[in-house]
Protein backbone atom coordinates (compact mmCIF):
# COMPACT_ATOMS: atom_id res chain seq x y z
CA UNK A 1 0.00 0.00 0.00
CA UNK A 2 1.29 3.46 -0.85
CA UNK A 3 2.65 5.60 1.97
CA UNK A 4 0.71 8.48 0.44
CA UNK A 5 -2.96 9.20 1.09
CA UNK A 6 -5.07 9.87 -2.00
CA UNK A 7 -7.23 12.98 -2.11
CA UNK A 8 -10.35 12.74 -4.25
CA UNK A 9 -12.49 15.36 -5.99
CA UNK A 10 -9.67 17.76 -6.71
CA UNK A 11 -11.67 19.86 -9.14
CA UNK A 12 -12.34 22.47 -6.47
CA UNK A 13 -9.49 24.75 -5.44
CA UNK A 14 -10.98 24.86 -1.93
CA UNK A 15 -10.12 21.20 -1.29
CA UNK A 16 -7.05 21.14 0.96
CA UNK A 17 -3.92 19.32 -0.11
CA UNK A 18 -3.43 15.77 1.06
CA UNK A 19 -0.27 14.81 2.99
CA UNK A 20 1.47 13.48 -0.13
CA UNK A 21 0.69 16.55 -2.17
CA UNK A 22 1.83 18.86 0.60
CA UNK A 23 5.16 17.04 0.93
CA UNK A 24 5.72 17.26 -2.82
CA UNK A 25 4.90 20.97 -2.93
CA UNK A 26 7.16 21.70 0.05
CA UNK A 27 10.00 19.73 -1.54
CA UNK A 28 9.68 21.58 -4.86
CA UNK A 29 9.64 24.88 -3.00
CA UNK A 30 12.93 23.99 -1.31
CA UNK A 31 14.73 22.26 -4.16
CA UNK A 32 13.33 23.77 -7.33
CA UNK A 33 12.33 21.71 -10.40
CA UNK A 34 12.84 17.96 -9.94
CA UNK A 35 12.24 14.80 -11.89
CA UNK A 36 9.68 12.31 -10.64
CA UNK A 37 12.48 9.98 -9.59
CA UNK A 38 14.24 12.73 -7.65
CA UNK A 39 11.04 13.63 -5.81
CA UNK A 40 10.40 9.99 -4.94
CA UNK A 41 13.96 9.56 -3.72
CA UNK A 42 13.79 12.69 -1.55
CA UNK A 43 10.53 11.56 0.03
CA UNK A 44 11.62 7.97 0.48
CA UNK A 45 8.94 6.38 -1.70
CA UNK A 46 8.74 4.74 -5.09
CA UNK A 47 8.11 6.59 -8.33
CA UNK A 48 4.85 4.64 -8.66
CA UNK A 49 3.72 6.05 -5.31
CA UNK A 50 4.57 9.64 -6.20
CA UNK A 51 2.86 9.71 -9.62
CA UNK A 52 -0.80 9.85 -8.46
CA UNK A 53 -0.36 12.88 -6.16
CA UNK A 54 1.73 14.59 -8.86
CA UNK A 55 -1.08 14.03 -11.36
CA UNK A 56 -3.57 15.48 -8.89
CA UNK A 57 -1.37 18.52 -8.33
CA UNK A 58 -1.05 19.03 -12.07
CA UNK A 59 -4.83 18.80 -12.46
CA UNK A 60 -5.18 21.50 -9.81
CA UNK A 61 -2.57 23.65 -11.59
CA UNK A 62 -0.23 23.55 -8.62
CA UNK A 63 2.66 22.01 -10.58
CA UNK A 64 3.72 22.11 -14.21
CA UNK A 65 5.86 19.76 -16.25
CA UNK A 66 9.07 21.22 -17.64
CA UNK A 67 12.59 20.07 -18.61
CA UNK A 68 14.93 19.72 -15.65
CA UNK A 69 18.66 20.44 -15.84
CA UNK A 70 20.61 17.54 -14.34
CA UNK A 71 24.17 18.36 -15.41
CA UNK A 72 24.26 15.29 -17.65
CA UNK A 73 24.84 15.71 -21.36
CA UNK A 74 21.93 15.08 -23.67
CA UNK A 75 18.32 16.07 -23.76
CA UNK A 76 17.15 17.18 -20.28
CA UNK A 77 14.51 14.92 -18.74
CA UNK A 78 10.99 16.11 -18.05
CA UNK A 79 10.36 17.02 -14.44
CA UNK A 80 8.11 19.12 -12.24
CA UNK A 81 8.11 22.69 -10.98
CA UNK A 82 5.72 24.74 -8.89
CA UNK A 83 3.09 26.64 -10.87
CA UNK A 84 2.14 30.22 -9.94
CA UNK A 85 -1.06 28.89 -8.36
CA UNK A 86 0.95 27.08 -5.69
CA UNK A 87 2.36 30.30 -4.27
CA UNK A 88 -0.83 30.91 -2.30
CA UNK A 89 -0.03 27.78 -0.27
CA UNK A 90 2.87 29.52 1.45
CA UNK A 91 2.65 32.24 4.11
CA UNK A 92 2.36 35.78 2.81
CA UNK A 93 2.89 38.52 5.39
CA UNK A 94 2.89 41.50 3.05
CA UNK A 95 -0.15 42.89 4.87
CA UNK A 96 1.57 42.60 8.24
CA UNK A 97 4.74 44.11 6.80
CA UNK A 98 2.81 47.08 5.40
CA UNK A 99 1.28 47.76 8.81
CA UNK A 100 4.66 47.44 10.51
CA UNK A 101 6.23 49.89 8.05
CA UNK A 102 3.40 52.37 8.51
CA UNK A 103 3.73 52.18 12.30
CA UNK A 104 7.51 52.60 12.04
CA UNK A 105 7.18 55.67 9.82
CA UNK A 106 4.67 57.21 12.21
CA UNK A 107 7.08 56.73 15.11
CA UNK A 108 10.10 58.14 13.26
CA UNK A 109 8.48 60.96 11.29
CA UNK A 110 6.42 63.83 12.60
CA UNK A 111 2.94 64.42 11.21
CA UNK A 112 4.15 66.59 8.37
CA UNK A 113 6.89 64.12 7.43
CA UNK A 114 4.47 61.21 7.27
CA UNK A 115 2.05 63.29 5.20
CA UNK A 116 4.86 64.11 2.75
CA UNK A 117 5.62 60.39 2.35
CA UNK A 118 1.96 59.72 1.48
CA UNK A 119 1.89 62.70 -0.86
CA UNK A 120 4.95 61.41 -2.73
CA UNK A 121 3.33 57.98 -3.08
CA UNK A 122 0.19 59.60 -4.48
CA UNK A 123 2.27 61.66 -6.91
CA UNK A 124 3.85 58.51 -8.32
CA UNK A 125 0.45 56.79 -8.58
CA UNK A 126 -1.06 59.78 -10.39
CA UNK A 127 1.86 59.94 -12.82
CA UNK A 128 1.61 56.23 -13.65
CA UNK A 129 -2.16 56.42 -14.16
CA UNK A 130 -2.02 59.59 -16.26
CA UNK A 131 0.56 57.90 -18.50
CA UNK A 132 -2.13 55.38 -19.48
CA UNK A 133 -4.71 58.03 -20.37
CA UNK A 134 -4.87 59.99 -23.63
CA UNK A 135 -5.00 63.72 -23.03
CA UNK A 136 -8.40 64.00 -24.72
CA UNK A 137 -10.01 61.21 -22.67
CA UNK A 138 -13.46 62.15 -21.36
CA UNK A 139 -14.80 61.27 -17.92
CA UNK A 140 -16.22 57.89 -19.00
CA UNK A 141 -12.94 56.86 -20.65
CA UNK A 142 -10.99 57.90 -17.57
CA UNK A 143 -13.25 55.92 -15.27
CA UNK A 144 -12.93 52.82 -17.46
CA UNK A 145 -9.15 53.14 -17.57
CA UNK A 146 -8.95 53.67 -13.84
CA UNK A 147 -11.10 50.57 -13.28
CA UNK A 148 -8.79 48.53 -15.52
CA UNK A 149 -5.77 49.68 -13.52
CA UNK A 150 -7.52 48.83 -10.27
CA UNK A 151 -8.33 45.34 -11.59
CA UNK A 152 -4.63 44.81 -12.26
CA UNK A 153 -3.94 45.92 -8.69
CA UNK A 154 -6.34 43.30 -7.30
CA UNK A 155 -9.34 45.47 -6.42
CA UNK A 156 -11.89 43.50 -8.52
CA UNK A 157 -13.17 46.78 -9.95
CA UNK A 158 -16.00 47.33 -12.39
CA UNK A 159 -17.93 50.29 -13.82
CA UNK A 160 -21.72 50.49 -13.90
CA UNK A 161 -23.99 53.17 -15.27
CA UNK A 162 -26.54 54.71 -12.90
CA UNK A 163 -28.58 57.29 -14.76
CA UNK A 164 -26.27 60.10 -15.77
CA UNK A 165 -23.69 58.94 -13.23
CA UNK A 166 -21.12 56.17 -13.27
CA UNK A 167 -20.38 53.87 -10.37
CA UNK A 168 -16.84 52.61 -9.83
CA UNK A 169 -17.25 49.51 -7.67
CA UNK A 170 -14.38 47.72 -5.95
CA UNK A 171 -15.46 44.33 -4.63
CA UNK A 172 -12.17 43.56 -2.89
CA UNK A 173 -9.43 45.50 -1.14
CA UNK A 174 -6.02 43.80 -1.35
CA UNK A 175 -4.50 46.40 1.01
CA UNK A 176 -7.19 46.36 3.69
CA UNK A 177 -4.72 45.66 6.52
CA UNK A 178 -2.66 48.73 5.63
CA UNK A 179 -5.80 50.83 5.10
CA UNK A 180 -7.14 49.93 8.55
CA UNK A 181 -3.84 50.99 10.09
CA UNK A 182 -3.60 54.17 8.01
CA UNK A 183 -6.96 55.73 7.16
CA UNK A 184 -5.12 58.48 5.30
CA UNK A 185 -4.59 55.96 2.49
CA UNK A 186 -8.33 55.89 1.81
CA UNK A 187 -8.66 59.67 2.13
CA UNK A 188 -5.80 60.22 -0.30
CA UNK A 189 -7.24 57.60 -2.65
CA UNK A 190 -10.47 59.59 -2.98
CA UNK A 191 -8.50 62.74 -3.81
CA UNK A 192 -6.44 60.75 -6.32
CA UNK A 193 -9.58 59.52 -8.08
CA UNK A 194 -10.86 63.08 -8.35
CA UNK A 195 -7.61 64.20 -9.95
CA UNK A 196 -7.53 61.28 -12.39
CA UNK A 197 -11.16 61.51 -13.43
CA UNK A 198 -11.41 65.28 -13.41
CA UNK A 199 -14.96 65.22 -12.10
CA UNK A 200 -16.92 65.10 -8.86
CA UNK A 201 -16.33 61.77 -7.11
CA UNK A 202 -18.21 60.70 -4.00
CA UNK A 203 -17.53 57.54 -1.99
CA UNK A 204 -20.96 56.10 -1.19
CA UNK A 205 -19.86 52.79 0.33
CA UNK A 206 -16.67 52.00 2.20
CA UNK A 207 -15.33 48.64 3.34
CA UNK A 208 -13.77 50.21 6.39
CA UNK A 209 -17.09 51.78 7.36
CA UNK A 210 -18.98 48.47 7.43
CA UNK A 211 -19.80 48.54 3.73
CA UNK A 212 -19.79 45.35 1.68
CA UNK A 213 -17.51 46.99 -0.88
CA UNK A 214 -16.13 50.39 -1.88
CA UNK A 215 -18.37 52.31 -4.28
CA UNK A 216 -17.61 55.65 -5.90
CA UNK A 217 -20.22 57.76 -7.65
CA UNK A 218 -18.88 59.84 -10.53
CA UNK A 219 -20.87 62.73 -11.95
CA UNK A 220 -20.62 62.89 -15.72
CA UNK A 221 -22.66 66.07 -16.08
CA UNK A 222 -22.51 69.46 -14.45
Amino acid sequence: MSKFATVHEMSSETVPLGPAQRRIVDHLKRSGPCTTAAIADALGVTTQAVRPPLAELEARRMVIAEPVTTGVRGRPPLGWALAPGAMELFPDRHGDLSVELIDAMRSVLDGDGFARVLAERDRHLLTSIEACLPAEADVAARVEQLAAIRVDQGFMAEVRADGDDLLLIEHHCPVSAAARSCRELCDNELDLFRQVIGSDVERTQHLLSDGERCVYRIRTRG
